[in-house]
């Protein structure tokens, strides 16, 4: 793998807000963030899909896209993921179809399983096990909605699909829209454990990795290991470009004081709450340990921001960065936290060093030719 390869970056936000702030400021926030992103040479923006949740408040993340579309005018955007288990694939395949051509091509995706347990409840998602079968099968039907014409009579395990009877091509009726991005725009799975199913369907499909934020750098190199191993096992290629790796990175005039508001601000308070709710809902954070000799209490707060979490200066940061990749693979993307405004100015002042000192001093030190590709 060629770690000379040129560095772009993403922002994701799932949203966690504070739930004591008005739902419309989570939005308009949300939205600026958006706007600055692009503003500052982001390529890629995720945002996440949570319906019963007061922490996580964007119930359909294609309705808000839609309205940062009109807001922009060049970055990518996409959900991430959709929550198969929740929707009819029809349904996912005609709305991201209309999405795509209102994007003019600007749409990523992202599919994969929803996992907030009353999201479950409500859409009646009874066993978390076949959540993986559900995905794979919903994913199969969409792209076969989208490369074959009707009439279709789709018999599945989760979900019937059937247009047969009524498809009049002289009335335009029967139709089943494509996207504009044809086959299809790139789509991206989520990856969290090791040697993962979800992992080797991506591979195998030439789909792109998109690691999780949370997890250690030593599970990301299993994450590329599997990865590329699945895609040469399936006379597919590995490309290192297309891997997404997402991290908490905060950026400050100093690393003292980066690391310190890193973990008294709304960072550390998220990576606190996604510990704690796993362990009420999985009743254990095994799968945020660095290897499983790791015991539960030492995977705390304090290893994140010792081992998973960026924080410093610029130069700081930037050596981390050159550090991860050095380590785990010279992924194509990195994926920014997107994190609640507690402090705006301080958020805002982390993100413009990130994109205006950071990345042109990574992309300086990677390219060959010593010139930024931001």
């Amino acid at each position: 793998m060629d770690n000379n390869q040129p560095l772009n970056a993403g922002m994701f936000m799932m949203p966690i807000h504070n739930p004591n702030k008005p739902k419309a400021q989570c939005y308009d926030e949300d939205l600026e963030m958006i706007v600055n992103c692009e503003e500052w040479n982001f390529q890629e923006f995720w945002v996440g899909e949570h319906h019963t949740s007061d922490y996580e408040n964007i119930v359909m993340p294609e309705i808000f896209l839609a309205k940062a579309l009109g807001m922009t005018q060049k970055i990518r955007l996409g959900p991430a993921p959709v929550c198969l288990q929740y929707h009819h694939p029809a349904q996912v395949a005609s709305r991201l179809a209309f999405l795509d051509h209102l994007s003019k091509g600007r749409l990523n995706l992202c599919f994969g399983p929803g996992a907030v347990p009353s999201d479950l409840e409500m859409h009646q998602v009874v066993d978390m096990k076949q959540s993986g079968a559900m995905v794979a099968e919903s994913i199969d039907t969409i792209l076969q909605l989208w490369s074959e014409n009707p009439p279709r009579d789709i018999k599945g395990k989760y979900w019937n699909f059937k247009l047969t009877e009524n498809v009049f091509s002289e009335f335009g009726c029967g139709v089943i829209h494509r996207p504009l991005q044809l086959p299809h725009p790139p789509i991206a799975v989520p990856c969290v454990s090791r040697g993962s199913g979800t992992i080797k369907m991506a591979a195998s499909r030439g789909f792109q990795p998109f690691s999780h934020h949370m997890v250690h750098p030593d599970v990301l190199k299993d994450h590329w290991k599997t990865y590329s191993d699945t895609a040469e096992h399936s006379g597919g290629e590995a490309r290192p470009e297309n891997w997404k790796v997402a991290r908490n990175i905060f950026v400050a005039d100093s690393t003292t004081e980066a690391k310190r508001l890193a973990k008294k601000n709304t960072l550390g308070w998220t990576i606190d709450f996604i510990l704690k709710s796993t362990k009420k809902f999985a009743g254990s954070i095994n799968m945020w340990k660095r290897n499983e000799e790791m015991s539960e209490s030492d995977c705390n707060l304090d290893y994140f921001m010792n081992e998973v979490v960026i924080a410093g200066d610029p130069q700081e940061v930037t050596k981390q960065i050159l550090q991860l990749r050095e380590t785990v693979g010279p992924f194509g993307t990195l994926v920014l936290v997107a994190h609640d405004w507690d402090d705006k100015e301080r958020h805002l002042h982390s993100l413009e060093l990130f994109s205006k000192e950071v990345m042109p001093a990574l992309n300086g030190l990677l390219s060959p030719v010593g010139t930024s590709s931001t």
